[in-house]
């Protein structure tokens, strides 16, 4: 028997040739692997029990942590929530922070990461969020400008990512 033929058809899952992965490439999952290490590397060293049982740091940090997924939990919900089954179209988010922000549920996500940061009290935890900030404030900007063109009656004073500020 000869060599099989892959379709091309569209939705048609192949596998990819050995030793190379289409779907997520080498240097992201490098790097997420690196930077998941360090925060558990930093978790060992001499002043880290003494900085969580005396510090409210930690606390802090879990407290903004929680309320950055409670708002990304609940903008998610008003997205998925926007059309009814069978309804076709796009739709104005409303509710939420969804009246500040055109991004709620990024703003949610960057809450969350700044309190993993504030938690962990690391440079690591403080290079996660930043990353988050880079990666999701160009998103953000793009969403925002597209319901601008997209809606003639999209709320003016929305602001992109961060409610009253930008």
């Amino acid at each position: 028997m000869g060599a099989t033929r892959r379709s091309t058809q569209p939705g048609d899952w192949r596998r990819p040739p050995p030793g190379r992965c289409r779907s997520c490439p080498r240097w992201p999952c490098r790097s997420f692997c690196a930077l998941a290490h360090l925060p558990s590397a930093y978790a060992g060293g001499p002043t880290a029990s003494s900085w969580l049982c005396s510090s409210s740091t930690m606390c802090n940090g879990f407290a903004l942590w929680a309320a950055g997924m409670l708002i990304n939990i609940h903008s998610d919900h008003i997205l998925r929530n926007l059309r009814q089954p069978g309804e076709t179209g796009y739709k104005i988010p409303r509710g939420g922070l969804f009246e500040y922000v055109s991004a709620a549920n990024y703003f949610g996500e960057l809450v969350e990461w700044c309190g993993y940061g504030l938690a962990s009290w690391s440079v690591q935890g403080g290079a996660f969020a930043l990353f988050t900030f880079c990666v999701l404030l160009p998103r953000a900007q793009e969403h925002h400008q597209w319901y601008l063109q997209k809606f003639e009656n999209y709320p003016k004073f929305r602001k992109i990512l961060i409610p009253f500020l930008f």
